[in-house]
């Protein structure tokens, strides 16, 4: 357990600009491996530690980079002129990589590297000097899980856990002790499901969704009986294989069966500080609106006319999807790099919005995620490909139940769709893939 650890801590020591290439080339199951680790010895609580500091690693540094500090300022001058330090060398370790031409010299190479352990050294040093201020003792250090239950404020949060040695679930009330589930089924099976769904429809799907209400889903619910009355919110936090599974969807398909979707509201948060993160600045204020459209979209032969050739979407390497505005596209780094704290709501309608990078799953890089991580508190996207009927029935329902009273409020939001998703089940003309391909992240 030591050793699972501290190599968590090191994972969360790198930077931003390093640890995407140093991504590629670290174990991807370390953090559930870990966990499995700890609810083996019997410590669920440090179970649920180790999955958030090794996972969501990039967007963790990000967050550090942007930290604020402006309580430091009424700490006297020592305190103002350690936060400058502190934010110009974030600013320094958060620019990209340099990289140089075949052929360039050796010595220069080695030079920039130097200087950059160097900065790393100071910026180690400048947080240290930052904890020796009193209230920041604890200032970016992985978070307790009596921090992190705060998450379950408004309904538990159900943690899923893949890994080579077992598979389970975890439950996290709010202020009550955490319950752990080991799950009749493994990484190899899960795995498999993951593989079906990429060329699965129909009958096919079906029974994909009834091995995951077997094997996950089933034992995940005669648990939360005592922590969630029925019909009210669940979150869960996917981890490894279970971030590509539609988990609310999830059911017995058959006549008089059981289905996740009938017994509570489902939501999604990529991580728990994310969540709590997104509560933190509740307020109702009177909310701005822009609907931003294709005029012309995937696959079809005639042009919108009331809809601006605004967006089209690209994807690539993760950071590097975009939103192609008319302009310039706007890329999901750029997104992570924009304080959207302000910003209620968004509907990414578009294909596979909410689909990570099977490379680095923990990492859950998505456009979904990102406008999330970037301060939006609710985000819908989507784990696959849409068609243009079903995102019109669908957001046509949506709208009518987010703004049934006139006003338009994001807490809402997951309830909506909840309610717009029932309302089109009995509309036989739209394939179960379509029913189900919309998924709530945030409050």
């Amino acid at each position: 357990m030591h050793h699972f650890k501290a190599a968590a801590n090191v994972i969360s020591g790198a930077s931003v600009s390093s640890r995407h290439n140093a991504m590629k080339n670290f174990p991807n199951m370390l953090a559930m491996d870990a966990a499995s680790c700890a609810l083996r010895s019997g410590d669920v609580c440090c179970a649920v530690e180790l999955l958030e500091q090794g996972r969501t690693v990039i967007w963790t540094q990000m967050t550090r980079f942007c930290m604020p500090l402006d309580s430091l300022q009424t700490r006297g001058d020592h305190a103002v002129a350690l936060m400058k330090r502190f934010r110009d060398l974030s600013s320094l370790l958060d620019k990209p990589p340099v990289s140089h031409p075949e052929g360039f010299p050796i010595v220069a190479v080695e030079a920039e590297e130097t200087r950059y352990r160097r900065l790393v050294e100071d910026w180690k040093r400048a947080v240290e000097e930052i904890r020796k201020i009193k209230g920041f003792s604890c200032f970016l250090l992985p978070p307790l899980f009596s921090d992190l239950q705060d998450a379950a404020h408004d309904g538990p949060i159900i943690m899923l856990i893949a890994s080579e040695s077992s598979c389970d679930a975890i439950i996290i009330p709010y202020q009550q002790f955490p319950t752990s589930i080991q799950l009749p089924t493994n990484l190899e099976k899960l795995q498999t499901l993951v593989v079906k769904l990429q060329c699965t429809s129909g009958e096919a799907l079906t029974k994909v969704l009834v091995e995951l209400w077997d094997n996950v889903i089933r034992s995940v619910v005669e648990k939360l009986g005592g922590f969630a009355p029925r019909g009210s919110r669940i979150w869960r936090c996917p981890t490894s294989v279970f971030s590509f599974l539609p988990l609310h969807a999830a059911g017995e398909y058959r006549k008089h069966g059981q289905f996740l979707s009938q017994l509570y509201v489902s939501l999604y948060t990529p991580s728990l500080t994310t969540l709590i993160k997104a509560r933190r600045h509740d307020r109702s204020l009177s909310v701005s609106f822009a609907a931003i459209g294709q005029n012309r979209p995937d696959g079809a032969s005639f042009t919108f006319d009331s809809v601006e050739p605004e967006l089209e979407l690209k994807y690539e390497d993760p950071f590097n999807s975009a939103f192609l505005m008319c302009d310039q596209p706007l890329s999901l780094l750029d997104i992570t790099q924009t304080d959207l704290s302000q910003h209620e709501f968004a509907f990414l309608s578009a294909c596979e919005t909410a689909v990570g990078d099977h490379d680095t799953p923990d990492e859950v890089i998505h456009l979904a995620a990102g406008l999330q991580f970037a301060g939006v508190k609710s985000v819908i996207g989507t784990l696959w490909n849409v068609n243009n009927s079903t995102v019109q029935c669908l957001v046509e329902a949506f709208y009518k139940n987010l703004c049934g009273d006139g006003k338009m409020n994001s807490k809402r939001a997951a309830q909506a769709l909840h309610q717009a998703v029932h309302s089109l089940a009995q509309d036989k003309d739209m394939p179960l893939d379509q029913h189900i391909v919309f998924m709530h992240i945030g409050i």
